[in-house]
This record gives C-alpha cells, structure tokens and sequence, in this order.
C-alpha cells in the first residue's frame, strides 16, 4: 500500500564495506532476518539514537561502544524483536551476539555495535542468532545491499535504500544508504534503524557532523504516529577508502559529501512516510511566517500528528476546520488567528484568518483526493520556516497494528 513508492534499484557498493544476511527466525521462520556489515579497518563510524527513556539495550551498548572506542569493525542487526525493556538480560543478550559476530570476524566484541528492531518486551534468541551469524559472515559481499534492505524489514512493506554519487577533487565519492521503519514513528533522532556509508575519508568529527546535520534535515522531519520508538538508530560509516586526505567540516569537498549524504537521507526519510503503516496518501506539510523554526515545527507536528487530520485525509474530505483547530492547539504563544493563510497545493483555504472568498469545497476535495499533495501554512508572525512529511490514517493501520503481535 506504499504510497508512490517502489523497490529501489541496485544499490551501488561501498568501497570497505561488505554485508550479509541469514534466517535466525527471531519472531517466525522463512526468512532473512539477521544482517551483518563488516567494516575495513580505519572506518569511522557516527551515530545517533533515540530520546526515548526505555533505550533498548543495543542502544545502551552502542552508546557505550561508540563513546570509548573508534575503532568499529561491524554491525549486527536483527529484525523481529527489539530486545527493549529486557533489563540486564537484554545487555547481556547483546553482547553474546556481538561476541558471537567477534569470533566470526575476528574482531574485538567491543568492535561489534549491535541493532535490534521488533517487538518490545521479549529476549533475544540467541542461541539462533549466534548459529545464524556464520551464515551471515560467509555471505558477506559488497553487493549485498539490496539484499540487507530487505533483511532488516518488519510491517515496512518494501525495502528502503537510495545511493549517491558526487565527483570531488580526490574522485567520485558514493553514498549509499537503507532504512527500515513504517509505525512508531516520530524519531527526535534519526529513523528507527538507518545505515547509511560512504567511501569518503571523512574524520570522525566531521562524518558525526554530517550525520547530526543530515538527520535535522530528513529524519527528524517525519511522523507517522507521534510515538518514538525504543530502538531508533542511524549510523554513518565512513570507510575512508577513497582519497588520501582527510575530509573535514572546513575542506573545500565537504560540501559535496555532505550533500550527497543529505540527499540519501530525505530520500529514505520520506520512504519510510510513504510505506507508514497503511498509508494512502504522502503528506509535505510546510509551515512559513514563524517566528522561528522551532515554532514552524511544533505548529507542522500538531497538524501532522492529528488522528483528526490524517483521518480526514484518508477519506479524501477537504475538512480545513481540523487544520485549523491543529494550528490553534499547538500553542504558539500570542497567536493572531487574523494573520495566518492555510492553503492545500495551490488552493487557497484560509487568508487572514478566514475562509477565502474563492474557495470551493469541490477544489479541495481534487486535491486532497490525490496521493500527494502539501498543505502550507504561513502564520504571518516571521520568517522562520520549517517542512515536515507525514501520511494519512486509514483502516488498515489499525488493522496492522492490533495484530502487530500474532
């Protein structure tokens, strides 16, 4: 049901970087559902995590492992259960299949960051994942990413991934990234699991930079439901295999790489929106005139997560008293209802707080009918703006999720 979106096509291989898959059956046999990367040695590796109180215990290890060592050699990861909300037995799961991965590889444990995306509450089974992981290692190819996007997939419907490539003064750098993720979603962070790579020499500070920048821009700017999950994770690995000379913020390439990475980012970001749970309809949401981005955002969340709004959007009815009741909740301090403009596409809704005399319900229903469409909103208090992406609520998200454990 994935809105305007299909299989991406191949992948285009990262030099330093090789992936395979296994079945472990984590949550139920008959598919791949481990993923292992292995990184060349001299690899950086940048992360960043959810805000959610309950971090799973991959994200408490990553945490730990990213913060004292640079030296990271793989990721494990495993779709099918979170191990989140697992306590000590959750830490101590983790780190049996990292160590598990180590003797595969050859590698430190503490080289290994591991990655969890499923149902919370529930233990790893170890047991199959550390059989499975010499399976995983010796598939292990640079082709493989195809492949690792769908490994990794729970409710999403079709593997996520997109690829770059720019000409910079030491060579064309490639970017490549995958992501899965398509309930629980409103990160704070990244997604809820994204591994994005580049052959670029980027020094560690610089590729944490490009990471942080590129998440405010993509994954921070969605919603499906409003709920943050437990696990949401995104890694860039920089392999640091093309060139000689260390890319950093202040090098003339950065700009080039970065954008590359950028546009990985929204592409995947917006995939996730186009696969949420049940979705009919792909969403921009574009507030301007605000007095700054923070004020965009909050009054862009308020529309996006509106059970009202995205209801009425499913059903393809026009009804701008939800837009508007969301923008009056979002509570932006001194809001002047007489200077904001609503509009759907290029139809005008609302102009200086109130109904514009051309507005015909039939032309916005034609537009909210569409697959796609954007809402815009200008609050008429600034010039700070701020674009978010979302999809609507039909049926079968709930459908989704109130099977989501059998």
């Amino acid at each position: 049901m994935a809105v305007n979106l299909s299989e991406p096509a191949p992948l285009l291989p990262i030099a330093g970087l090789r992936l395979g898959s296994a079945e472990a059956a984590i949550k139920k046999p008959g598919r791949q559902d481990l993923l292992l990367i292995e990184l060349a040695e001299g690899s950086r590796v940048a992360g960043v995590f959810t805000q959610n109180a309950f971090a799973a215990a991959p994200v408490q290890l990553c945490r730990e492992r990213l913060g004292a060592s640079s030296a990271i050699r793989a990721l494990l990861v495993n779709a099918g259960n979170a191990n989140a909300a697992t306590g000590t037995g959750g830490l101590d799961d983790a780190r049996a299949t990292t160590a598990a991965v180590a003797a595969a590889l050859g590698c430190a444990p503490e080289a290994v960051l591991p990655f969890s995306t499923g149902v919370i509450g529930q233990r790893l089974p170890v047991d199959r994942m550390s059989a499975a992981i010499p399976k995983a290692a010796a598939a292990l190819s640079a082709e493989a990413w195809n492949g690792a996007a769908r490994a990794i997939m729970t409710t999403d419907t079709v593997p996520k991934g997109a690829s770059r490539r720019v000409q910079t003064s030491q060579g064309a750098v490639t970017v490549t990234g995958i992501a899965k993720g398509v309930g629980m979603i409103e990160p704070h962070m990244a997604t809820m699991l994204a591994f994005i790579a580049t052959d670029a020499r980027l020094t560690a500070a610089a590729a944490q930079t490009a990471l942080r920048d590129a998440v405010n821009e993509s994954f921070n700017c969605v919603t499906v439901d409003s709920d943050t999950s437990t696990n949401d994770s995104c890694v860039l690995c920089a392999t640091a295999q093309l060139g000689a000379r260390e890319v950093g913020v202040d090098d003339a390439d950065y700009a080039l790489i970065y954008g590359a990475i950028r546009e990985v980012c929204v592409q995947l970001a917006q995939a996730v929106v186009r696969d949420g749970e049940g979705a009919t309809r792909f969403i921009t949401i574009e507030v301007g005139g605000a007095g700054s981005v923070a004020e965009a955002r909050q009054v862009g969340y308020a529309i996006a997560n509106s059970p009202l709004v995205k209801t009425a959007m499913f059903a393809g009815d026009a009804n701008w008293g939800r837009i508007v009741m969301a923008i009056g909740k979002a509570g932006v301090a001194g809001l002047n209802p007489a200077t904001v403009a609503i509009r759907l596409d290029d139809v005008q809704l609302i102009e200086g707080g109130e109904p514009h005399p051309d507005y015909r319900e039939e032309r916005g229903a034609a537009v909210v009918a569409k697959p796609e469409f954007t809402i815009a909103v200008d609050l008429g208090r600034g010039s700070a703006q701020a674009r978010l992406w979302t999809c609507d609520f039909s049926y079968e998200y709930v459908k989704i999720n109130a099977e989501y454990r059998t």
